[in-house]
């Protein structure tokens, strides 16, 4: 079950459209969808999750907690969106589709895509772009 929390002023309209694309994501991964739940909230907000549980004193604009069980996606998503908005404006980029970047990279995250290193970035980007392509898609 795809499901949606808000912490901040940014909200997702038509919640069914977007839960339907998360789904297809992860089946295009070759997974099965257990319990994703994306928390959308503030700098502050994140940056406290940031600090407590990664001990890392930067803004982001997510962090992914994994609960993912063989090939059964499960995990929470948090994702700043005062973050995304900044990327969006920074990389003239619209701002519901560098959300969906976003949510897409959570996801990738739970099927076992990294972005250490130069390599992994790139095929991350690729993901990224690939599933935001599937969001106009119609089931």
């Amino acid at each position: 079950m795809i499901e949606f929390h808000f912490k901040s002023d940014l909200l997702i309209e038509d919640k069914s459209k977007y839960a339907d694309w998360v789904n297809r994501v992860i089946q295009s991964e070759g997974f099965s969808v257990g319990q994703v739940d994306y928390i959308f909230c503030t700098d502050e907000y994140l940056l406290e999750l940031n600090q407590e549980y990664l001990k890392h004193d930067t803004f982001t604009d997510i962090i992914t907690f994994d609960y993912t069980d063989g090939s059964t996606i499960s995990g929470d998503i948090f994702i700043s969106t005062d973050r995304v908005k900044e990327n969006a404006k920074e990389f003239e980029e619209d701002v519901l589709n560098e959300l969906r970047r976003v949510m897409s990279h959570g996801i990738l995250h739970l099927a076992g895509y990294g972005d250490k290193s130069k390599e992994e970035s790139k095929l991350m980007r690729d993901k990224e772009d690939e599933k935001i392509k599937m969001f106009h898609v119609e089931p």
